[in-house]
């Protein structure tokens, strides 16, 4: 999965005002349109960084502001303040933009030129406090924005540049997305269902439901020929065993799993959904569970959710876009059960069927199993481990009152054991920053059963990304206290309850 992030663009726009002349704003427009190219040239960065020209008057940082929230290609804003911009001439462009900013903290050169520093110098080279004035309007007007500070050559300094773009292009994508449920949520079940209209005010996406005999109609279209076609993909880039190959007696099984992607693709794709959710409560017409198509959807950059769970599948897909080009997988997640041994305690990760292959290590085996839940025929899964290193669950949560995304860092290790029994993806990990505090946080915090996980996100994206949501953002990381994170979400409850005028 590669969504291409080189369609969306941020626009560099540096503050200055008419005070220092035309020689100088010449300088300032020199030295900005450099450290946009260089930029615009990091790795560290994914989208295109394009130069404006320096802003010097109210009406000019007024059209800037109104241009950008026009401009569908443009994803936000990198502000800096090569000289002293006075914040006064923001008020109103800000007052109006409704792109995301990053408010970069840097100076053109490096180093001071000891012994040549003079007051030309000086009066060219102010963001020392010129950025203290930009982040004071800022401030002072109560508006979102991402700090970064540091040099603008050094690599630190453009991967935090990095992260936040990742977060804004997956904020453009919810903007205009749409998520379909097959079916409803599962029945009595809370914490996968919520507001969808809050939702949308919020987050920009819309949640519709179709019947599932709708799909089922697109998927008995499906010709045998596209059928042979995928089983041939399946077959090249799968393990298999003989008896669900041509010829074999569960064959069958793996045509109807390929009949069921097929139909699942033509339905997203056709309809322009970003994400869906199934539920095994809500299968009429359908074969068996899809388990392998949900799996390859998630790969070719689906947003998923299981049991009509339409958060996880926006949170999932939103992932899938921060992710893209980056080492490690994204993928829907569940924590399924627990290993408590004294000094080794792990959760084992996994889900019925739909976990995504990009988050597998080596080569991933097709099979055909008993679900002994949903009443239909056996499906097709892809089964696979998960390579250690570092990872991250996170979940989003209806309160009501706020919308709660919620993180928690993990380690994935490699199993111990071997689970032959157990055919299902899954992945191990142990929690940060132990396993009964983690826990303990996670279920205080109401947290959901169901999260994205990844080992590409970042807990820097997934935080910009909800300032520019604005919403409610908990981490459980290694320095988590559970004392103090409970301090934390009591401080959470009264501040969005003075925000939105009801105490939870």
């Amino acid at each position: 999965m590669n969504i291409n992030l080189k369609q969306y663009e941020v626009w560099f726009v540096t503050g200055s005002q008419h005070l220092y002349g035309p020689e100088t704003l010449k300088a300032v427009a020199v030295h900005s349109q450099e450290i946009a190219k260089v930029l615009n040239a990091s790795s560290a960065i994914p989208v295109k960084v394009v130069f404006k020209p320096v802003m010097v008057s109210p009406d000019a940082i007024t059209e800037l502001c109104q241009s950008a929230n026009n401009a569908a290609k443009c994803i936000g804003l990198i502000t800096w303040c090569h000289t002293f911009s006075p914040s006064k001439m923001w008020i109103n462009g800000l007052k109006q933009l409704r792109k995301p900013v990053a408010h970069l903290h840097t100076q053109y050169n490096r180093d001071i030129p000891w012994g040549t520093i003079d007051m030309d110098f000086m009066n060219m080279n102010q963001a020392a406090h010129g950025d203290r004035e930009h982040g004071f309007i800022w401030s002072r007007m109560r508006l979102s924005r991402k700090v970064v500070v540091g040099f603008w050559q050094e690599e630190a300094t453009q991967e935090k540049l990095g992260a936040w773009t990742r977060a804004a292009a997956a904020w453009a994508d919810w903007q205009t997305a749409k998520f379909v449920r097959f079916g409803d949520n599962m029945r009595e079940v809370a914490v996968t269902d919520g507001d969808k209209v809050s939702a949308q005010m919020k987050f920009g996406f819309s949640v519709n439901t179709h019947g599932v005999g709708d799909l089922v109609k697109v998927v008995n279209a499906v010709s045998e020929k596209e059928v042979d076609a995928l089983f041939k993909t399946y077959a090249d880039i799968y393990d298999m065993t003989a008896d669900l190959k041509k010829g074999g007696k569960r064959h069958k099984s793996v045509r109807d799993a390929a009949r069921i992607e097929l139909g699942l693709e033509e339905f997203l794709t056709a309809g322009r959904f970003k994400g869906y959710t199934d539920t095994f409560e809500d299968l009429h017409g359908l074969a068996q569970l899809p388990g392998v198509g949900s799996q390859r959807m998630m790969a070719a950059g689906f947003g998923f959710g299981g049991e009509g769970d339409w958060k996880t599948s926006a949170l999932v897909r939103a992932m899938k876009v921060m992710a893209s080009g980056l080492e490690g997988g994204t993928s829907f997640m569940e924590d399924y059960t627990y290993h408590m041994q004294p000094g080794n305690k792990l959760v084992l990760g996994s889900h019925m069927l739909e976990i995504c292959p990009s988050i597998a290590d080596g080569r991933v085996s097709l099979q055909v199993h008993p679900l002994g839940i949903g009443g239909k025929a056996d499906p097709a899964r892809l089964v696979f481990n998960t390579p250690a290193g570092p990872a991250l669950n996170a979940s989003l949560m209806d309160f009501g009152n706020r919308f709660r995304l919620l993180i928690n860092e993990v380690d994935v290790v490699a199993p111990e054991h071997s689970m032959p029994k157990l055919p299902v993806a899954q992945a191990v990990w142990k929690c940060r920053p132990n396993f009964e505090d983690a826990c303990a946080a996670w279920i205080y915090a109401g947290g959901a059963h169901h999260t994205g996980f990844s080992q590409a996100v970042t807990t820097e994206m997934l935080e910009d990304f909800a300032a520019m949501a604005g919403i409610e953002v908990v981490v459980i990381d290694a320095d988590t206290k559970l004392r103090q994170f409970k301090q934390e979400l009591m401080w959470n409850d009264v501040a969005y309850g003075l925000k939105s005028g009801w105490a939870a």
